[in-house]
């Protein structure tokens, strides 16, 4: 279904009454689908149901991959709405009071997150009983990748995240959201280090995501969220930056974002592109050339770069962000390495468009010599930069302690559905 055809807040009310009956159960069975019995018994049905995964976290409107990088970029001033009949974005976009637990978009985000953690245990589960141990192993790190994904959304936009799946569930510091996606990444590097991958199990995926590289990628990116900064230089070191790992798209399967946003040209679109919504001091030196990769004046939206056109791969990670992972965990280290900081930094800064797997390079000059706070600041506008309407603009924000009049909310407030639901549900974050 198109969805730029529907009024986004009947849309809204239509999955409001859709996923009010489940949200405090967290119970997604299907009456109309296969018995589980059938679903997680079999390698097939084990697949489907990962692959499945896929599909709820990139296909249309509803997706989380949508769902992710709109509310980030409409909260740190990526984005504006062109259109505020789209209700959900526009409040979104004023921020503050404006977003409550009414919002489609962050009850959306996380009810498909919440699915996703569903399937992803049971498929686990099932996979490890499974007795081609090549198979499972392909399995239990595909189907990982999104139950990562899933906990690392839950914990970049909510204070507090659901300690499990099930009835009247309590709830933990966003921390351990990032931990547990942490430990399970390590549970399926260890099943595929016991067992590689084989190829038959790739031939029954879709298309496009390097499992091993996606898991370091992730477990990388977490672990430097959570402050572990040993963790994360060697995990951005086992990631090989010369490949692509990605969401594959098709004209029948549309990108999300141009399907909703850039082909209509009246959802959302970028700010500015020349700040990239960047203050004073740290917006984008003209002669960058990710400016015009991701950006275009070609028409109202301005989006370019991974959400250019209906078949536009979008990158699960991209090769600057585990740069620029190394360059931040040596540069908040104890004692620091401003030398390698610096190094790593500036292999951002100076990389060539076609040096990049992605065409991503600003080819500018080399940076330096800087203090570490020098340092730290050049690396937040890089990655704001380098990894623009990628959705984790809002984490970087808190962690190099931006001012909160950079950003629209700080937090998003619990979903009505779950809090109606669930008397577990905490207190909304003032901002």
């Amino acid at each position: 279904m198109k969805m730029k055809f529907i009024k986004h807040t009947t849309y809204g009310l239509l999955l409001l009454a859709l996923l009010s009956q489940t949200a405090c159960k967290k119970d997604f069975t299907n009456p109309n689908a296969a018995t589980e019995d059938q679903a997680f018994s079999s390698p097939q049905g084990l697949t489907g149901v990962a692959v499945g995964l896929q599909r709820v976290y990139t296909a249309g409107r509803a997706s989380s991959l949508y769902n992710r990088t709109a509310i980030n970029g409409l909260l740190t001033n990526e984005l504006v709405v062109l259109n505020q009949g789209n209700t959900s974005e526009y409040q979104l976009q004023l921020g503050s009071g404006s977003v409550d637990g009414t919002n489609t978009m962050l009850a959306g985000l996380w009810s498909s997150s919440n699915k996703i953690i569903y399937d992803a245990d049971k498929v686990l589960a099932g996979a490890a009983s499974l007795g081609d141990k090549a198979y499972a192993s392909g399995l239990i790190g595909y189907t990982t990748i999104f139950k990562a994904l899933a906990l690392g959304d839950l914990a970049m936009f909510w204070q507090q995240v659901p300690a499990g799946i099930g009835q009247s569930v309590t709830f933990v510091d966003r921390v351990q959201g990032y931990t547990k996606a942490i430990t399970a990444i390590d549970a399926a590097l260890a099943a595929i280090n016991a067992a590689p991958i084989s190829a038959t199990f790739l031939l029954n995926i879709p298309a496009g995501i390097d499992i091993v590289n996606t898991l370091n990628a992730l477990k990388a990116r977490y672990s430097l969220f959570i402050g572990n900064y040993a963790q994360a230089l060697a995990a951005a070191n086992m990631v090989d930056l010369t490949k692509k790992s990605t969401f594959n798209f098709s004209n029948v399967n549309l990108n999300p974002i141009f399907e909703t946003a850039t082909s209509t040209n009246n959802v959302y679109g970028i700010l500015d592109i020349a700040t990239l919504g960047l203050p004073a001091g740290l917006q984008p030196d003209p002669a960058d050339k990710r400016l015009a990769f991701y950006t275009t004046n070609a028409y109202a939206s301005k989006i370019a770069g991974f959400g250019a056109a209906a078949n536009t791969p979008f990158p699960i990670y991209l090769p600057g962000e585990m740069t620029l992972i190394k360059a931040e965990a040596y540069a908040r280290m104890t004692p620091p390495d401003l030398a390698n900081a610096l190094i790593e930094l500036n292999k951002v800064i100076t990389k060539k468009p076609a040096n990049d797997p992605f065409g991503v390079g600003a080819d500018l000059p080399l940076a330096g010599p800087l203090t570490q706070q020098q340092i730290l600041d050049e690396i937040y506008r890089q990655r704001s930069i380098e990894l623009f309407l990628s959705g984790l603009r809002l984490e970087d924000m808190r962690r190099f302690g931006r001012p909160l009049t950079e950003r629209r909310r700080n937090f998003l407030p619990y979903p009505f559905l779950e809090r109606d639901n669930n008397t577990n549900t905490p207190a909304d974050p003032a901002f």
